[in-house]
């Protein structure tokens, strides 16, 4: 890919240079603007989004600080992804953010970029557009947001908001209860404060090398954001002196240093898809099993929510957020690995001091828990591999019946009969939701229900397995991305009610006891198709061209 360059864009001597000085002087610039390097921030800032509500201060932050280091700053904007907003599946769209992110970096005069996102598939797509595009770039995380309050709780969105319905649905909280508690989940503007997706991809980048220090955890709204806002401004003229690009920084090494951080902190099992497709951007192949050994070899430290009771922004943060958990794992991390700071890790972390709160970030010989937070299954039933989020989960071992699903709305309608058989010695199989099926793979891991029948016995989880995604803020022993998905010939698509599951998570084996003839024979007979037909458009491109969970959920030209 040629990369342009306000060098060679705009050299006097062309119509077409005079054209592009022109224009950029018709909006009040100078020449002696024109002289300084160009900057681009990319800002994915939408009030459709409150994750990137605050950017539009944060992109005036960075430009004072581009400003300030001799640079010349121009702001673009591209699309911004919500979860909670969109109406089907976001990881569609997380490819078509990455592809014009990737276009307006490359083909603008950009000698280098800072990208302003946060949210969980905004990260991930504008980290593979600038691998791809490759010019020197730093990330902003936007930053978590405040927790809320309801009744003296502290509330942190997603993952209480689960608890709350399962309350409400066992009659244990009205209508108006769940109305108040409704404006109460979320304290501020920001990123969901838990160690969900938003702020696992934001430390994930930071763990990689791409943001300055300390930066992925400050809240939204504060003012230590704002100035790290402004030093990344500031930075990114250093990297571009340096010409030290994305590639230069998302190594093997800084690849296996970010998940083991991801393994430490509990955090989301989607970022074994986003990290795939970055790293395969940057020419590494990363297998499922590699993953799981640094599993072994890690241990949770963070307590935050999902996996335990802190939030990000708060109680992380104090802790000493990410420089502090990376100084904790250093013995098991390459701390030759370079960073936008323009040095080595070992160096960013030669001042860092322990974690200030060892009940929030953990000393190493004293875990929370013994082994990594996310553990990778193999069997018959996902040949491929499918993961599960072990540090929210509470069953480690189980053998019994399956119940299967064909569609989320029959799969509630059985877990909500009073009169169903379902108990904790049944696994729900919910099928058809992967990459192409759903299509885009929605998060419907964490939209099966507790029933009300079992949540008043006191018993609130049992094992559901999904070829979908999982929430980073849900909770609960759910195995996810099962790959092959049904929709592309996987043998999750043979199970029928009654065959019997079994599931050793230590062990990491997800079997089905049938033969493989048995399989064979089943899967002959069914045919799975998408949910929904997409004739024309983005949605019907992705379908035919998206790669499987195992491969980053990637397009195979990119």
């Amino acid at each position: 890919m040629q990369n342009s360059t306000s060098k060679t864009w705009l050299k006097p001597g062309t119509r077409q240079c005079l054209l592009r000085r022109a224009l950029i002087k018709s909006m009040g610039y100078t020449d002696a603007d024109l002289e300084k390097p160009i900057v681009g921030i990319v800002n994915t800032w939408a009030e459709t989004n409150p994750g990137h509500y605050n950017f539009r201060q944060l992109a005036d932050a960075v430009k004072r600080g581009v400003w300030a280091a001799g640079g010349f700053p121009l702001e673009v904007n591209t699309m911004s992804i919500c979860e909670v907003f969109f109406d089907i599946s976001s990881l569609i769209y997380r490819n078509l953010l990455s592809i014009t992110t990737e276009e307006l970096i490359a083909r603008h005069p950009f000698d280098g970029v800072i990208l302003l996102g946060s949210c969980d598939k905004n990260v991930p797509a504008q980290l593979m557009a600038a691998v791809s595009a490759d010019k020197p770039m730093i990330f902003l995380p936007g930053g978590p947001m405040l927790p809320g309050n309801y009744k003296g709780e502290s509330l942190a969105c997603g993952t209480d908001s689960f608890k709350l319905w399962t309350r409400y649905l066992a009659g244990e909280l009205g209508e108006d209860d769940l109305k108040q508690a409704e404006g109460c989940l979320y304290g501020s503007v920001g990123a969901c404060p838990i160690m969900g997706t938003a702020n696992s991809m934001q430390c994930a980048t930071e763990s990689l090398g791409l943001s300055l220090p300390g930066s992925a955890s400050a809240l939204a709204v504060s003012a230590e954001k704002m100035r790290y806002a402004e030093e990344t401004g500031r930075q990114i003229m250093e990297l571009i002196r340096r010409d030290i690009k994305p590639t230069d920084i998302v190594t093997k090494e800084a690849i296996e240093n970010c998940i083991t951080v991801l393994m430490s902190s509990g955090g989301s099992t989607n970022l074994i898809i986003h990290l795939t497709a970055i790293a395969r951007r940057a020419g590494i192949e990363l297998k499922l099993d590699e993953f799981q050994k640094i599993s072994e070899r890690t241990r949770v430290l963070v307590d935050v929510k999902p996996s335990g009771k802190g939030t990000v922004g708060i109680e992380f943060h104090q802790a000493g957020g990410v420089p502090a958990l990376m100084k904790e794992l250093e013995p098991l991390l390459h701390t030759d690995a370079l960073t936008v700071t323009g040095n080595t890790l070992k160096e960013n972390l030669k001042n860092v001091q322990p974690p200030y709160l060892p009940e929030v970030i953990a000393p190493f010989d004293k875990p929370l828990k013994p082994e990594g937070g996310i553990a990778v299954l193999h069997g018959n039933l996902a040949p491929r591999g499918a993961v599960i989020k072990r540090s929210a989960a509470s069953i480690m071992k189980f053998r019994g019946e399956a119940r299967v699903f064909d569609t989320l709305a029959d799969a509630e309608k059985y877990l909500l009969d009073p009169e169903s058989d379902m108990d904790e010695n049944k696994a729900v199989v919910l099928r058809g939701y992967g990459p192409k099926g759903a299509p885009g793979m929605p998060e419907f891991g964490n939209y099966m229900p507790i029933p009300p029948k079992m949540h008043k016995r006191g018993i609130n989880d049992y094992v559901r397995i999904t070829d979908s995604r999982m929430s980073g803020g849900a909770f609960g022993t759910v195995v996810l991305h099962v790959c092959p998905e049904a929709c592309d010939g996987g043998p999750l698509g043979a199970v029928r009610n009654g065959d019997i599951i079994e599931m050793d998570v230590d062990r990491g084996i997800l079997n089905v006891e049938l033969t493989p003839e048995q399989i064979e024979a089943r899967l002959k007979e069914t045919k799975f198709e998408p949910k929904e037909k997409f004739e024309r458009g983005f949605v019907r491109h992705y379908i035919d061209n998206v790669m499987q969970a195992d491969k980053g959920c990637d397009f195979p030209y990119l």
